[in-house]
């Protein structure tokens, strides 16, 4: 099962969201929903290579996908789904986007 962290309140989790309605390939974990999705988060944030361009730009790195063999991707593409606009600001820390 792929993992995807991600947040109800992110238009691009929400796409995502509405192209896995009913495959149960993914789990969708909220990190707003529950503290300990946040800090399953953290942990791959502060600990996976994957997301060196995101905090170099500012931004929070969700959706992020957990592949079963722990491999941590930010590419929709990666696991067979469509991006989000990519005209689209991301979610950032920064309030820049979303």
């Amino acid at each position: 099962m792929i993992k995807i962290y991600g947040m109800k309140t992110c238009p691009h989790c929400v796409y995502l969201d509405e192209q896995i309605a009913g495959d149960d390939r993914f789990q969708v974990l909220d990190i707003g929903e529950h503290v300990r999705y946040m800090r399953e988060f953290i942990h791959l944030r502060d600990t996976s290579p994957a997301f060196d361009n995101a905090k170099e730009v500012g931004d929070v790195g969700i959706p992020c996908f957990l592949l079963e063999d722990g491999t941590v991707t930010l590419k929709p593409e990666d696991v067979g789904l469509r991006e989000y606009d990519p005209e689209a600001p991301s979610c950032s820390l920064d309030g820049k986007g979303c």
